[in-house]
């Protein structure tokens, strides 16, 4: 696994004392390729999140923070790495609408419709979280954002760790969001153990955040795909 070190003196973001202490946290990269991830690199990847760390990730759209999202630590970790509002819910990524399907309490016609026609893809659907799933995770909302992406990285990693992760993007929150690892590492090199780099991802827009309740629909947020794809996929 080819890999890269790099290292800074920071405010470590574990320290709850006061004053916080500096520390030198050293972030990893590895190359991955995105058409077909090496099997290595993965389990490396998918074991440092079964075991409680965030992961820098690649997807379709934009880099994303990966955590064990029934591991409250984990969850807890990326909010403060990320400095992201904690009534804010973390979205999670999964790698089939099987796997999806487990995680809702109670499943919208419109769910399957749009999952079928969007995943794997840019498109996240927000619906009632399913019993077990931890409330931190849904911004105590008791709603999960829920997407497939289309990239083979990621879904390598949820299959190797046995479960879904958190896909937040991997940035500082009011920050840009990150289409490669150089912008990643320059963000947040400091704050993570492992980036995986699988190059420039290409967007210019994050996923479309479709919020269901029942019959009713409505975005959330536009990115690439477009209200009227949802509007008409969900009358044909």
């Amino acid at each position: 696994m080819a890999c890269a070190l790099r290292s800074a003196v920071v405010a470590c973001p574990y320290d709850t004392g006061t004053p916080r202490r500096a520390c030198t946290l050293v972030v990893e990269v590895l190359k991955v390729s995105p058409e077909g991830p090496d099997p290595r690199t993965v389990q490396y990847a998918a074991r440092l999140i079964t075991r409680g760390e965030v992961v820098g990730i690649p997807t379709d759209t934009f880099y994303g923070l990966a955590a064990d999202p029934f591991n409250l630590a984990a969850v807890e970790q990326v909010y403060q790495l990320k400095g992201r509002p904690e009534q804010k819910a973390l979205p999670v990524l999964v790698s089939s609408i099987e796997q999806a399907v487990s995680l809702v309490r109670e499943l919208p016609d419109s769910f399957l419709k749009l999952a079928r026609k969007f995943w794997p893809g840019a498109l996240t659907l927000v619906v009632d979280a399913a019993h077990g799933i931890p409330l931190k995770v849904t911004g105590n909302t008791g709603r999960i954002a829920l997407r497939w992406a289309n990239s083979q990285v990621a879904c390598a990693i949820i299959e190797a760790a046995g479960m879904p992760v958190t896909g937040t993007s991997a940035n500082i929150s009011g920050f840009p969001a990150c289409s490669n690892a150089e912008q990643l590492v320059k963000q947040m090199g400091d704050r993570l153990r492992l980036i995986l780099d699988a190059g420039e991802t290409g967007a210019a827009l994050g996923s479309t955040i479709v919020d269901l309740r029942g019959d009713n629909w409505r975005v959330l947020r536009e990115g690439t795909v477009s209200e009227n794809d949802i509007r008409a996929a969900l009358t044909e």
